[in-house]
């Protein structure tokens, strides 16, 4: 049996815990891991029905003309939908046999020490997120106080900082404790949505049809580009797949878990962008939480829809937006669970969402997209080449933790993949995702094997001695 300084790894190796971790960080025990499948579905169909992807998706609106007309919309997100899952259901593999989250993941690629720069790289863009999910959430707030008030009430920064300080609660708990608020949100939001695709037909079609059905859009590097949008705004979750997949019960096999991401994302994703393009379309308003009430125009199933905007704005930064963050921040700093995700919290109040989502445009949104996942496509595909092709699925996760070990210091081949990967990426911005995850690959694999010959991270790799 483990002491109270040690875990044990899925092969029963014991792990000892130093004093330089949180115990959040070591892997989960079986016993630990207790999110269902169903809730695991649930948890990522209330991550995609959320505001932010509405957003998204409202973004092939600026200033009232169509960069791509519905059909190049719907097809961006389907072949973006497809890579995701693919992606999500790959690296979600460590985290899921061995109980490790994704900042001791990165261990393998980038060292110890290494792991500083690309753990960061994941944290900034999620505290950004957050803020931008939080202040689309304190519109919708603001647009319930404003018909509760009879228009006396309008500040949308005051109902910011307040939903900002209700999460910030809340995260204390853990995304366990709000389990139900994920289930809630994700059906009652879904059907909401409905509703609105309802009102949309009816008594927008007009609108949508010369605006977005009839636009001529553009099938080169706008329609690329969206793609690239949709796998940046995704390439911060499934980077850090371990995160969640770490939570998930035991004896699920690869192909069910598979099954897990690309059913809700297709159904909650795919849905919440189309309704994004086709709402901007009709209103020319980019932000969904002042576009809703515009084309409902009742008061009291406005009042209703924005509640539950407000539900899946914290249910979504519950499950995508602190964990990864709050497990950066304990990584870096030494500090307790609950004081990272206060700290997470905090710093999003500050992360200026308001400057990357106006009224008449998102653009600033993508542009952010796009240049974090410059970096973030390196990192996945390093990690995947790490795990797939050098180490054929075998990690000793002893050594993960060991901080003498062969993990120990950096990884010189990973780090100058990455940033060779990002430089390339930089090339042609709105094609920065997949440019990222092919330079930086390829440079992870050659420089593994042609670069550093005395390195101790060859070991238990295709190319150790």
């Amino acid at each position: 049996m483990a002491t109270i300084n040690e875990s044990y790894d899925t092969k029963g190796i014991a792990i000892e815990h130093s004093s330089s971790l949180d115990e959040s960080l070591y892997p989960k025990s079986e016993k630990d891991r207790t999110v269902k499948p169903r809730d695991y579905i649930f948890m990522w169909i209330g991550d995609g029905v959320n505001l932010g992807n509405m957003t998204l998706g409202a973004s092939v609106m600026v200033a009232g003309v169509a960069t791509l007309n519905i059909f190049q919309t719907i097809l961006a997100a389907l072949i973006a939908i497809g890579i995701i899952s693919t992606i999500f259901a790959l690296n979600d593999r460590l985290g899921y046999k061995e109980g490790i989250p994704y900042v001791v993941q990165l261990r393998m690629s980038f060292g110890i020490k290494g792991t500083v720069i690309s753990s960061l790289l994941r944290g900034i863009p999620a505290i950004v997120w957050y803020g931008i999910q939080s202040w689309i959430g304190g519109t919708a707030l603001n647009e319930i106080a404003k018909i509760v008030t009879n228009g006396s009430f309008d500040n949308i920064v005051v109902c910011f900082i307040a939903l900002q300080l209700l999460q910030i609660v809340l995260s204390l708990f853990g995304f366990h404790a709000i389990k139900w608020v994920e289930t809630v949100a994700s059906v009652v939001f879904m059907a909401a949505l409905v509703y609105v695709f309802g009102i949309l037909m009816s008594s927008h079609t007009a609108e949508i049809t010369q605006n977005l059905v009839q636009a001529k859009g553009s099938w080169g590097l706008p329609f690329f580009g969206l793609i690239m949008v949709f796998l940046g705004n995704y390439a911060g979750i499934f980077v850090s797949a371990a995160d969640y997949s770490r939570e998930l019960e035991t004896g699920v096999r690869d192909k069910k878990r598979r099954s897990l991401y690309f059913i809700p994302i297709t159904i909650s994703y795919g849905f919440v962008i189309i309704i994004g393009a086709m709402l901007a379309a009709a209103t020319g308003v980019t932000n969904p939480a002042q576009a809703l009430p515009i084309v409902i125009d009742n008061p009291y199933i406005s009042v209703g829809v924005s509640a539950f905007i407000v539900v899946a704005v914290i249910a979504t930064n519950m499950v995508a937006n602190i964990v990864p963050p709050a497990y950066v921040i304990t990584l870096l700093t030494k500090l307790k669970y609950k004081v990272s995700v206060t700290i997470t919290g905090l710093l999003a109040l500050v992360a200026f969402p308001w400057v990357l989502i106006q009224e008449s445009s998102a653009t600033g949104l993508n542009m952010f997209i796009l240049i974090y996942s410059a970096f973030l496509g390196p990192v996945i595909s390093i990690l995947l080449v790490e795990y797939f092709i050098l180490r054929k699925q075998r990690v000793d996760t002893a050594d993960l933790y060991n901080e003498e070990g062969p993990f120990a210091g950096y990884n010189p081949a990973g780090l100058l993949a990455m940033f060779i990967g990002a430089a390339a990426a930089f090339v042609e911005v709105e094609l920065a995702w997949i440019i990222g995850v092919v330079v930086a690959g390829t440079t992870y694999y050659l420089l593994s094997k042609y670069a550093f010959k005395n390195s101790s991270f060859k070991k238990g790799t295709i190319f150790e001695s």
